[in-house]
């Protein structure tokens, strides 16, 4: 197998692997979010924006992720 097929296919199983953990640690993110506020419905708004951070840096973390995958490709 020559040097470009490896570098599109390790570009795409590293893009694969960052967006599955992605969608487990988003998944885990709101599951415990959706007990917490089962246990406490008077907290809900703050667990709310307690949760937006992680998410957001988890997001963050992935895109950067595809971006490096994406550029492993171009160069």
């Amino acid at each position: 197998m020559e040097m470009e097929g490896l570098k599109f296919f390790g570009a795409a199983l590293g893009a694969g692997l960052a967006v599955i953990g992605a969608g487990v640690g988003i998944g885990k993110i709101f599951s415990s979010a959706a007990e917490a506020t089962a246990r406490q419905p008077e907290a809900a708004d703050e667990i709310r924006s307690t949760v937006n951070l992680p998410l957001f840096l988890l997001e963050g973390v992935a895109i950067i992720a595809l971006v490096v995958c994406i550029l492993a490709v171009v160069l």
